[in-house]
């Protein structure tokens, strides 16, 4: 098997869904018995004199929020299945509990994608 260059790996992984990412991670935890967990930044935050543009940081990570599936809610189950790989009766029970998250925590861009995608099946949404 040839070795993947990192632009070939992150490739790959813009291609999926969160579902199959974490699915993912924890196959990778299992395979080589590491944790991938988020460093801990408790010296920074408690620095004294730290500046304060660190704590106003450009948002990186955005929310999809369904508000509403409007009349084509078929089509909006549709899209919702295609973005987070639910089944058929989660993604249904989602788009009738609205308002309800989509997606956690992702790029801005892929928000922004999914955002399209489900206003053009009807649907209202919201990033936040």
């Amino acid at each position: 098997m040839a070795k993947l260059s990192q632009e070939d790996l992150l490739a790959q992984f813009e291609g999926m869904t969160l579902i199959e990412l974490s699915e993912f991670v924890k196959a990778f935890e299992d395979k080589f018995d590491v944790e991938a967990a988020a460093p801990v930044a408790v010296a920074a935050a408690g620095a004294p004199g730290a500046p304060a543009a660190a704590e106003a940081e450009e948002q990186d990570e955005f929310d999809v929020i369904l508000t509403g599936a409007g009349d084509k809610k078929i089509q909006v189950i549709k899209v919702v299945r295609e973005l987070t790989s639910l089944g058929l009766k989660e993604a249904k029970d989602l788009v009738d509990g609205t308002p309800k998250p989509v997606l956690e925590k992702v790029a801005k861009d892929a928000a922004e994608k999914a955002a399209e995608s489900l206003k053009g099946a009807g649907a209202s949404v919201e990033v936040k």
